[in-house]
């Protein structure tokens, strides 16, 4: 990172870093949790090979936050659900510490990759993928042609390649 982009974020944490923290705790109502997300806010920042100069900071901090925000709440929906399965998953059968770590990481990464999909595209997927729908059925259910039905599955098959093989 150029020393110029490490001092323009070293000044923006300096000025705002309270402010962002705050109103993450808000957010959460956790100090612990805001303060992590907050932290990679400045992250992100630092990522970037320019930082931008807003007009209205707090505006261009909290809209980074909200984007880490949702994600921290959907994997907390996913921890949640993962949970819920292992719960009702006799003793026996349940999966060792870090298998469940593994299972919860790959769980993360299919729903972000999903995330990535526009909604149609993502229900005509799933559909294809969960319920065994063939693309006809999935057309019919969608109310739109047959090809593109097929497209839909084909650009969620083409995502999960590119996130297999890392063309992402």
């Amino acid at each position: 990172m150029p020393p110029k982009t490490h001092v323009q974020v070293e000044t923006f944490y300096a000025h705002h870093h309270g402010w962002l923290h705050g109103w993450l705790r808000r957010q959460l109502g956790n100090s612990c949790e805001a303060a992590d997300l907050a932290h990679d806010v400045f992250v992100r920042l630092l990522c970037r090979p320019t930082v931008i100069e807003p007009r209205e900071p707090r505006a261009y901090l909290s809209a980074i936050a909200r984007g880490l925000l949702m994600d921290h709440w959907r994997r907390r929906e996913l921890e949640r659900a993962w949970l819920e399965v292992l719960a009702r998953t006799p003793e026996e059968l349940a999966p060792s510490p870090e298998s469940r770590m593994l299972v919860l990481e790959a769980l993360i990464k299919i729903d972000q990759m999903l995330d990535a999909l526009k909604p149609r595209v993502r229900q005509a997927f799933l559909w294809a993928q969960l319920d065994g729908m063939r693309c006809p059925q999935i057309a019919e259910r969608l109310g739109v042609s047959l090809a593109t039905a097929e497209r839909y599955v084909a650009a969620g098959l083409r995502q999960c390649y590119a996130h297999r093989f890392g063309d992402a």
